[in-house]
């Protein structure tokens, strides 16, 4: 229904991460950056970001989320808009709606909100509440 089934994790050369918030660290207010971002602490604010965004198993986000692709390991409480692809691990969590091309939801993993899938003319394929 939404076009090709694709199973292949997102892969991120982790060596080219550009941002990191540690394990140890709270960051309150918006993030910008042009590259990949991992967050293993706890963001409280928005994050805008051309490039990734990683959310190890320890990371926390309360706030909106704007990136290419995004990969989900700890919580998310927010909305997230994504040129590419939301990957939710099976450890992950995110309550809040979504606005993607492209969503792998593992095993074990949760998701509570809206989702609007969008090809990559940003026209909507399909909407489920």
């Amino acid at each position: 229904m939404f076009g090709k089934k694709d199973d292949t994790p997102l892969k991120v050369n982790t060596d080219k991460v550009d941002t990191i918030i540690g394990k140890d660290t709270e960051f309150n207010g918006t993030l910008q950056a042009k590259g990949i971002i991992r967050i293993d602490g706890k963001v409280d604010g928005e994050i805008l970001t051309q490039g990734d965004v990683i959310v190890g198993e320890t990371g926390k986000i309360i706030g909106n989320i704007k990136a290419r692709h995004i990969t989900l390991a700890g919580e998310m409480h927010g909305n997230a808009t994504v040129r590419g692809r939301l990957e939710i691990i099976s450890t992950g969590k995110l309550f809040g709606d979504i606005e993607v091309s492209s969503l792998l939801i593992n095993d074990g993993a949760v998701f509570d909100g809206k989702c609007e899938m969008k090809n990559d003319k940003g026209d909507t394929i399909n909407s489920k509440s």
